[in-house]
């Protein structure tokens, strides 16, 4: 009980000191600090309110057990301080600062030809379907489609509160096993896809000097290399000091193009920064079932046997069609119980 006691009153300090941070006017006028110190605060509030709620049980059952008219009212708040203290050593885990933000998502087609890129398109369906189960809103951002009806790239953002948390498990490779539409002998084929989640970034956190681009306009072109319109609408962005590359032409307006490209190039630079500092606290503890790399084959879509597999948490579904319908709650919730019980684990709390 001490122990947990020392660890509430840390919890409370921290509040306190990020309130007291919040009303300092240096703080207050430096965006980027005032940024991260309203993130931190509003991420202890609910840790804060259980701390306050833990509290007032403990002081109720010690009156409790020192007072005879009482005495029946222990069992009852016993059970509610032992579930008080799992709720708050759940809540004081270290969460990833990216849980609240909107995302960037990218699927591109992976091994597998004209089916792959179909399979692309089928895996963006089932993500912006589940993100409107979600409460979630969609942006297409940009898509590049082959000649057979799928993607070999499609890029778009989802909005909402705590995107990030609900999607950085699509992260990954995803394989798909079935029998193409093409196939006269009834094979099945083995295709994949990748799927890249990235924070949407601020711009008070990641600033992009001007000096450091290279800019270049072109036509949009369509399947096949036509022209689709006869202005130089469409941008591509090279970030010079790191060598990366986004290209915009779905929208008829060039500046409308530039900025969904500065959008993707942010989301981008900040999970380069993100995985920087990753690398460089590697001792530190980072809240991931498996490393969500894309070379990473996450998940298995087996058409004949009507099977999901994620193969990070050994989860087998039985129901195929419902999952690419984007009814992927059950998958999110245990790779999230995983994710909290590897935490808890690590962080002795």
């Amino acid at each position: 009980m001490a122990a947990f006691e020392d660890l509430v009153g840390e919890l409370e300090r921290s509040y306190r000191d990020l309130q007291e941070r919040m009303a300092d006017p240096a703080v207050y006028n430096d965006h980027r600090e005032a940024a991260s110190a309203g993130r931190r605060l509003k991420e202890l509030e609910g840790p804060f309110r259980l701390a306050q709620d833990w509290r007032a049980t403990r002081d109720d059952l010690e009156a409790a057990r020192g007072d005879g008219d009482l005495r029946e009212l222990v069992p009852e708040l016993e059970e509610r301080l032992a579930g008080l203290e799992e709720e708050l050593r759940l809540a004081l885990v270290e969460r990833d600062p990216a849980d609240s933000k909107d995302v960037i998502v990218e699927v591109r087609q992976g091994a597998g030809g004209d089916e792959a890129a179909l399979w692309a398109a089928d895996l963006h369906r089932m993500l912006t379907r589940y993100a409107e189960r979600r409460g979630f809103r969609t942006e297409d951002l940009s898509a590049s489609a082959n000649d057979g009806g799928g993607f070999k790239e499609v890029v778009f953002a989802v909005r909402g509160e705590g995107a990030y948390s609900v999607f950085k498990w699509e992260g990954g490779t995803h394989r798909v096993q079935r029998v193409p539409v093409t196939e006269s002998q009834g094979r099945i084929h083995t295709s994949t896809a990748t799927v890249a989640v990235m924070p949407e970034a601020e711009e008070v956190e990641i600033q992009i000097d001007p000096g450091d681009l290279k800019v270049d306009v072109y036509r949009s072109t369509g399947p096949g290399g036509q022209s689709v319109n006869t202005t130089d609408s469409a941008v591509r962005i090279t970030h010079l000091p790191t060598g990366l590359v986004v290209a915009m032409q779905d929208e008829k307006s060039q500046l409308q193009n530039r900025q969904k490209a500065l959008r993707v190039l942010r989301a981008r630079l900040y999970e380069l920064e993100r995985a920087k500092a990753d690398a460089e606290a590697a001792a530190a503890r980072r809240a991931q079932v498996g490393t969500g790399e894309r070379a990473e084959k996450i998940r298995t879509y087996n058409f004949p046997e009507n099977r999901v597999t994620d193969h990070r948490i050994h989860l087998t579904l039985h129901r195929l069609e419902r999952v690419l319908e984007g009814e992927l709650d059950e998958l999110t919730e245990a790779l999230a119980a995983e994710d909290r019980r590897r935490a808890l684990e690590t962080a002795g709390v």
